[in-house]
């Protein structure tokens, strides 16, 4: 049990950055006013699986991203958190 908190600590800590398109992800999908369910269909995928993404247990594929940028009709780089807009 202690090895997994260590982990979360250390993602947390070497992550950073790297875990902004999660937060975006979400806040996205709440700016919509869209569940996870309604996502998750659009992606081709469970709900179960989209709220893994979204809370970065698991890494979203590639073209689940693009997929995702072309709905909310964001670059990848504002989602990725490379850029403000």
């Amino acid at each position: 049990m202690k090895y997994f908190y260590y982990v979360r600590l250390l993602k947390k800590y070497w992550c950073g950055k790297d875990m902004d398109y999660v937060v975006r992800m979400r806040n996205l999908r709440e700016d919509h006013d869209k569940t996870q369910q309604q996502i998750a269909d659009v992606l081709g995928t469970s709900q179960t699986m989209y709220s893994r993404y979204e809370r970065g247990v698991n890494e979203m594929p590639i073209r689940c991203l693009l997929m995702l940028c072309e709905y909310y009709h964001v670059s990848a780089d504002y989602m990725l958190g490379l850029t403000d807009k």
